[in-house]
C-alpha cells in the first residue's frame, strides 16, 4: 500500500458531501485532495460516502450510506484508517452554528417538532420544515406557533390512524425486528422522508444526537451515575443513526443531524456533566443558546419525544389493542411475519 496519490479519475465518485476545516469542498477539489494523498479522508468531515480507484471512505457516523463500515477508510477492501475529523474543544454555539450553516443549502429543509433542538436547527437554517402529526396533536400546534413567531415556512402534515398503520408495516419491513421505540420513530419518520420526496429535498436536518450529547432524556433526572448513562447512549448513536438512514434512503432523501458535526461533538463532550442538568431542566446549555436565537418560553419549554408528541404512539398502541395484542412488541412481532 503506498501513500502516493490515488488517480481521482479511475472510478472516482462522491455520495454526500465533504468539508475541511468548516470549508465545503466541491467535487473537483475532494479530487485533488485524494489525488494528493490517499489517506486526505481521515481528515474530512460531512456525511459521504467516497470511492477512488482501490480506496473508499465514509463518514465517521456512516450518515451516508456505502459498502464500508462507518468511520473508516479501507483500500482493496481492507481498513487502513478511521475517518475522524478532530476537533479540540471549542465554543459551543459556534459549533452549532458551522454545523447548521454546513448543512442548510438550497435543496435541505428541517424535520420541526416544536422542541429546542429542531427548533434551534430550524431557526438556524431559515429553511423550510415539516410537522408530522396526528390532527390537533401537540408537535403540530407547538411547530406551528414556533414556525409563526420565528418566520419559518412550516407545513403541517396530518397523519391518521390508517396511514400510520401502512407507515409502521413500511417501518418493519426496512427494519427487520425493531422494538417499539424505534418502530414508531421510524414510522413518524417515514412521513417526514415521504414529505421531502414529494418537496423535492435529498437532506432534512433534524435535531438527532441532542438528548445524548446534552442530557434531554427525562430518565437521566433519575440516574445515580449521570456520565455512564450518557455515555451508554452515545455509543447507540450509529445504531440510531443507520434506523434513520433505512428510512431516509428508501425515499431518495437523507436526514442530516448538526448536533452529530464532529466539532459539536468535541463541544458538548467538553462540558462539565454536571452543567447539563438544573434542578428539573435538562439541557440546560442548549437551551441558553436557543434563547439567543429563538423566544426564551419555546426554549425553555419541554416536550415529548416525536413519536410521542406527534400522537404517533398512542395511534400504534391503539392499533396493537386493535388487532388483539396488548403489547405493542407482540403486535410488531406480527407484522414481521406478515413481512416475511
Amino acid at each position: 500500500m503506498s501513500r502516493r496519490g490515488a488517480d481521482g479519475r479511475n472510478g472516482f465518485s462522491l455520495d454526500g458531501w465533504v468539508e475541511r476545516d468548516g470549508h465545503r469542498l466541491s467535487e473537483d477539489e475532494v479530487r485533488a485532495a485524494v489525488g494528493a494523498d490517499p489517506f486526505a479522508p481521515t481528515c474530512f468531515g460531512g456525511e459521504f460516502f467516497l470511492r477512488y480507484g482501490e480506496w473508499a471512505a465514509r463518514d465517521h457516523f456512516g450518515i451516508r450510506d456505502g459498502p464500508a463500515p462507518a468511520g473508516t477508510l479501507t483500500c482493496g477492501g481492507e481498513v487502513v484508517g478511521t475517518v475522524d475529523q478532530v476537533h479540540p474543544p471549542g465554543n459551543l454555539e459556534a459549533a452549532i452554528l458551522t454545523a447548521v450553516e454546513l448543512r442548510a443549502t438550497d435543496r435541505t429543509a428541517v424535520a420541526l417538532s416544536g422542541g429546542v433542538d429542531s427548533a434551534l436547527v430550524a431557526a438556524l437554517a431559515e429553511r423550510p420544515a415539516v410537522v408530522v402529526g396526528l390532527e390537533d396533536s401537540h408537535d403540530h400546534r407547538l411547530a406551528l406557533e414556533l414556525a409563526s413567531a420565528c418566520g419559518i415556512e412550516c407545513e403541517a402534515v396530518t397523519v391518521t390512524m390508517p396511514e400510520v398503520e401502512e407507515a409502521l408495516r413500511e417501518a418493519v419491513g426496512l427494519l427487520g425486528a425493531p422494538n417499539p421505540v424505534d418502530a414508531s420513530i421510524a414510522a413518524t419518520e417515514v412521513f417526514v422522508a415521504r414529505w421531502a420526496r414529494d418537496q423535492g429535498y435529498p437532506r432534512v436536518l433534524t435535531g438527532q444526537g441532542a438528548d445524548e450529547l446534552f442530557g434531554g432524556y427525562a430518565r437521566y433526572l433519575e440516574s445515580p451515575d449521570l456520565a455512564a448513562a450518557l455515555e451508554h447512549d452515545r455509543l447507540d448513536l450509529p445504531r440510531q443513526v443507520a434506523r434513520d438512514r433505512a428510512v431516509a434512503s428508501s425515499y431518495g432523501t437523507a436526514f442530516s443531524p448538526p448536533y452529530l458535526d464532529l466539532r459539536v461533538v468535541a463541544a458538548a463532550r467538553a462540558l462539565p456533566v454536571s452543567s447539563l442538568i438544573k434542578g428539573e431542566v435538562r439541557k440546560l446549555p442548549l437551551r441558553t443558546i436557543a434563547a439567543e436565537h429563538i423566544p426564551r418560553e419555546f426554549a425553555m419549554a419541554e416536550k415529548k419525544a416525536m413519536q410521542y408528541g406527534s400522537g404517533i404512539w398512542k395511534t400504534i398502541q391503539k392499533l396493537a389493542r386493535r388487532n388483539g395484542h396488548r403489547r405493542v412488541g407482540d403486535y410488531l412481532k406480527m407484522l414481521g411475519g406478515e413481512e416475511r
